[in-house]
């Protein structure tokens, strides 16, 4: 199955992403749940991916003051980062565009993060506060040793990186937000070979719902990367 024609076409207006083996995600807002924790996600298996020889682009939601901000936040690598003032391409691809409502934006994000037009929301707000041995850990500290262990995700430290996340956005909103239009629109992600064809797509159904396996975001990418 070849790529969708859009990413395709936007990626032979990409210099040095016009061939070859590429990941592109189409995150969500800056600001986003979703767009911060896949972006720290990825970071470590960046070496990985270059072994690999698959060339990272991602296409957020936002502008250049939003993008390098986030950048620095989360340590995804700039040049690997475009931004779009509104999610033309997540049209274009067919993405969620996330509950509307005749209220606006807000109402359907709030509904949203209750899970309501937003499935296995909740379920994974929840794996954050409960922890999950499935799941890689995310924070070195004895506090979190101490009440679980080590090696894997402890309870309530999922929950507190994306507390620190929120933190973040909350506290620079219209720099990563700078409109509130398009909050509720939902992402994707699309590895495409070397000829076009797509290895591996998925696309986002509500909040927290960047992978279809959270637990191990990454999975995916196991056939290809190793380490």
């Amino acid at each position: 199955m070849q790529a969708p024609e859009p990413l395709l076409k936007r990626l032979q207006h990409t210099p040095g992403l016009e061939q070859g083996r590429r990941l592109v995600l189409l995150l969500t807002q800056l600001g986003d749940f979703d767009s911060m924790e896949y972006a720290q996600a990825l970071v470590p298996v960046l070496p990985q991916l270059k072994a690999a020889g698959i060339q990272l682009r991602a296409i957020a939601i936002g502008d250049a003051a939003g993008a390098d901000r986030f950048c620095a936040y989360t340590g995804f690598p700039r040049e690997a980062l475009e931004v779009d003032a509104e999610p033309l391409l997540h049209r274009e691809l067919g993405l969620y565009a996330g509950l509307q409502t005749p209220a606006g934006p807000w109402p359907g994000l709030l509904l949203m993060c209750a899970g309501i037009g937003s499935p296995g929301t909740l379920a994974e707000v929840f794996r954050g506060y409960r922890g999950d041995r499935n799941a890689p850990q995310r924070i070195d500290s004895p506090l979190f040793r101490l009440a679980g262990g080590d090696g894997f995700q402890r309870p309530f430290e999922l929950a507190t990186v994306r507390l620190r996340n929120m933190n973040e956005a909350l506290s620079n909103w219209r720099t990563y937000v700078p409109s509130d239009s398009y909050i509720t629109q939902r992402g994707g992600t699309f590895l495409i070979d070397t000829d076009g064809s797509l290895l591996y797509s998925h696309r986002d159904q509500g909040i927290l719902g960047f992978s279809a396996t959270m637990s191990r975001p990454l999975s995916f990418l196991d056939p290809w990367i190793s380490g």
